[in-house]
């Protein structure tokens, strides 16, 4: 298994506070797709890491109306629940019926953490099927109000841990179900641009620590560019 040093890329932040959640919408649903313009003229693909919970629901439902590239798309997830393919709380499945249902992606360019096969198991697959490339081009990532991303919660093995898979099995999650899948921090790292999209009242606490240099578990991840980080009002704290 290829392991990797807990040290993910330095992560120089820009953070962006908007009006309404409309305007943030709006705004991340602009950087996407001009990330995926970038990266089809540039290199011929864009690689595209999405976030799961309801936070991007209504911007993956927006793309949707979008006439993009879409046979130049590959989707990857940051994480996966161990929970049967059609489980409404598979992250998946939120994603299959909000957005990737209803456009002509190539059903091969749709990367589904196998995490009905167990934790172990669907890491072992998913690092595989990831060895080929060696970079994203934009990672979404959301933030849950104990500082957590994707599914890397905080005093958990993996901050102990002197080497990283490239992607974990996670056992014991504070939230349910307690079994995951994630990538770890180094390789979503591995990308050009990072989005985090942050948005309630319950997550002001969480920022307001990660602004401070607290070292949570979204701060453990950098990019080669600028990471980008959009908040409502209300997870701003203001």
């Amino acid at each position: 298994m290829t392991t990797l040093k807990p040290n993910a890329a330095a992560q120089q932040s820009r953070w962006h506070v908007f009006a309404s959640l409309v305007e943030l919408e709006d705004a991340a649903l602009e950087r996407i797709l001009a990330a995926a313009d970038d990266a089809i003229a540039a290199r011929g693909a864009f690689h595209l890491v999405l976030a799961g919970g309801t936070t991007p629901r209504h911007i993956y439902e927006a793309l949707r109306s979008e006439a993009a590239d879409w046979k130049h798309w590959h989707i990857w997830f940051g994480d996966e629940r161990c929970l049967p393919p059609e489980h409404p709380e598979r992250n998946s499945r939120m994603v299959m019926t909000s957005w990737l249902a209803h456009v002509p992606i190539p059903y091969a360019q749709i990367h589904v953490i196998p995490a009905e096969k167990g934790a172990e198991a669907a890491a072992h697959d998913y690092a595989e099927l990831l060895k080929p490339l060696p970079q994203f081009d934009l990672v979404l990532l959301g933030l849950g109000e104990d500082g957590h991303t994707a599914s890397l919660f905080p005093m958990q093995e993996w901050e102990r841990a002197i080497a990283w898979p490239s992607v974990l099995p996670v056992h014991d999650a504070p939230k349910p179900p307690a079994d995951r899948v994630s990538l770890s921090p180094e390789r979503l790292s591995a990308t050009h641009a990072l989005l985090f999209i942050v948005t309630g009242a319950g997550k002001a606490d969480a920022v307001r620590d990660w602004k401070a240099g607290v070292a949570i578990p979204a701060s453990r991840i950098g990019a080669q560019q600028t990471v980008d980080i959009f908040l409502d009002i209300e997870a701003a704290g203001q």
